[in-house]
Formats: structure tokens, sequence, C-alpha cells
């Protein structure tokens, strides 16, 4: 006896509406044309309220269009992806802007006179000068802050990942997290106190490079700390299995996998402290000329000479303050992109 089983070639079709992909376009472009109607006839003028009001209004419409077309469930998903944009969007605009307004206002006075001069005999009134004496301040204390705070700062994180227990690890972790939340100012007063006033030596780029090495460091040791924990304790394990003893395996590959994430880490403190203007004006004290010896004598910085031109209030020192503002910012792109080409050389291959 046979049994016959008949199957329908039928299967259910599930379909729904669905939003075109130019749907959030449109809705965004009707909050920005409705957000300057509602603004002008409430007579609002400030455009950061235009651009509030307009993003209220993008993320309520997707809400109520989604929802009359797809379903509310779909339509929380989409309000959830509106709101994502519109946090990246406000991150965004106030970064263009400052570029834009540090571009249009610095790129007049930029050129290879501005960067080759330095602010010797000429009057804060007076249009001219250059920016080549802060540069160069700039260069040396960043430079010596960073031999100083990065060999320092990777090898407490070495330790604190592959040896750190116990109390010592903790303490150190402890003064590691508060020295995160060290204003600058209190760093220069401190290298102030003990340097200059106990020491008695004199003001120097050496001095204010001091400063911004503690700075440097629990930005160093916390991002070194994190990629040294990403390496697999599997890489670490083969290595030791093999007889290789556990120094030579950290340096041959536990830091060699996370130099890519290290040198990042190491950039951005440079960056963190590249900017930094009290510990440089209680500490290095600025200068006119030209001083190639960071470890004797006043020297210029690039945020100082921002500070001090900008503080003078004439249209040509302002001016100068703009190209040095732009100057520091290219500075430290420059930085970055070197930064990024090392990692990318220094990472380990891959085979395949």
């Amino acid at each position: 006896m046979s049994q016959t089983t008949v199957v329908s070639d039928r299967s259910p079709v599930f379909s729904s509406a669905r939003l075109p992909r130019w749907a959030p376009a449109v809705i965004a472009v009707a909050s920005v044309v409705l957000s300057i109607g509602i603004s002008l006839a409430a007579g609002w003028e400030s455009r950061v309220q235009w651009g509030l009001i307009a993003a209220l209004l993008f993320v309520i419409g997707t809400y109520a269009v989604t929802a009359r077309i797809e379903g509310p469930r779909q339509a929380k998903d989409r309000v959830a992806t509106s709101l994502v944009w519109v946090c990246f969007i406000l991150a965004v605009v106030p970064l263009l802007s400052l570029a834009w307004t540090t571009i249009s206002n610095g790129a007049q006075v930029v050129d290879g006179y501005f960067l080759s001069h330095s602010m010797n005999g000429v009057l804060n009134s007076d249009p001219g000068g250059g920016v080549y004496h802060a540069l160069l301040g700039t260069i040396e204390q960043v430079l010596i802050a960073t031999v100083i705070a990065a060999p320092i700062g990777l090898l407490t994180a070495v330790y604190l990942v592959e040896y750190g227990k116990g109390a010592l690890a903790r303490a150190v972790t402890f003064f590691v997290d508060v020295m995160t939340g060290i204003p600058s100012i209190v760093a220069g007063l401190f290298v102030l106190s003990f340097w200059i006033l106990i020491l008695g030596f004199s003001f120097s780029g050496f001095a204010g490079s001091m400063a911004l090495a503690i700075l440097m460091m629990p930005v160093v040791v916390r991002s070194t700390e994190e990629m040294l924990k990403l390496v697999p304790n599997e890489l670490r394990e083969a290595s030791l299995a093999l007889g290789v003893p556990k120094w030579k395996t950290i340096m041959k590959i536990v830091i060699p996998t996370a130099i890519g994430g290290i040198t990042t880490g190491v950039m951005l403190a440079v960056a963190r402290i590249t900017g930094e203007t009290a510990p440089v004006l209680l500490l290095v004290f600025g200068s006119k000329i030209i001083n190639n010896n960071p470890f004797e004598g006043a020297q210029s910085s690039l945020p100082l000479y921002v500070y001090q031109e900008y503080a003078i209030g004439t249209e040509q020192s302002i001016d100068r303050a703009w190209g040095a503002a732009l100057t520091l910012i290219a500075f430290v792109m420059i930085l970055n992109l070197v930064a990024r080409g090392i990692a990318r050389w220094k990472a380990p291959k891959t085979g395949r």
C-alpha cells in the first residue's frame, strides 16, 4: 500500500510596503525648508536654532511617514538610524565650520615668507613677521616630550598588561587615571616649582617639554594598554611553548602585533599636547627671536604665538594669529599622516 503526498508548489508570499530609497533625502529637505519657514516666522535669526529645529522635524517626520507606510516597528528602527545620522551631522558641522574659518582666515597670511621668518624687529601694529621661531619651538618641545613620555608610557603599559598583579599594579593604574584628568596648568605649576624655583634652572623649552610629557604619559599608557590587550593570547602561548623567553616574546611578538594601535595612541597624545598653551606660557615664557637651543633661554611655540598675537588685538596681529592657527592644524595633520604611514609599514604582514 503506497501513500502519495501531494506538495503544493505554491509558497506564501510576504509583501509589505516599503519606503523608496530617496524618501529620507526628501524628508530631510522638507525638514530644512519647514525649519527655515518656522524660524523666519518666529523671528529667530540663529542658524544653530534652524539646524536643531530641522533635526527634530527630520526625526519626527521619519517616524510619522515610516509608521504610516511600513508600520510602527519599522518606524522605530528608522528613527534610531535617523538619530545616528543627526548626531553625526551635529558632530561634523562644528568641525567643518572650524576648519573653514581657520583656512579662510589663515590662508591669506600663510606663505613662504610667513613660515621662514620670525617676529624679530617687527612691531605689533606693523604687517609682516612670521611664525618660524614658534614652529621651531613647537617641533623641539613636542619631540623632547615624546622622547620622554613614549618609552615610559609604553613600558608602563607592558608592565600592567604582561606582569602587573597585586597592589602595585592597582596603584599604578589608579595614578594613571588621576594623571589623565590633571589640568595642563597644574602640570606647568609642578615643573615651575620643582625645576625652576627649587632646582634653580631657567625658563626654557625643555622645562615646557617636561610639563607636556606629564600630560602625554597617561594617554600613551591607556592607549597602549588597550592595544596590548587586543593581542591574542594564543600568540604569546605559541611563542612561550617554543621556548622563547617572555621578554623576547613581548619584544618580537606582542609589540609588533600591536604597533599600529600603539603608534596611533602616541600620535593622539602628541596631538593632545601640541595645542597646550598654559605650560608653555609658564615655563617657556615666549620669545620673538629664533632660539635653536631648547635647553637654554626663552622659546616660543605655535599655541603661545596664537595667544599672544590675538591678545594684542590689532588687525595685523589677529591675521598672524589665524595664520599660526592654520600652521598648527597642518602640523598636527602631517604628524598623523606620518604616523599612519609608519603604522602601516611596521604592521605585521600576513601571508596568504
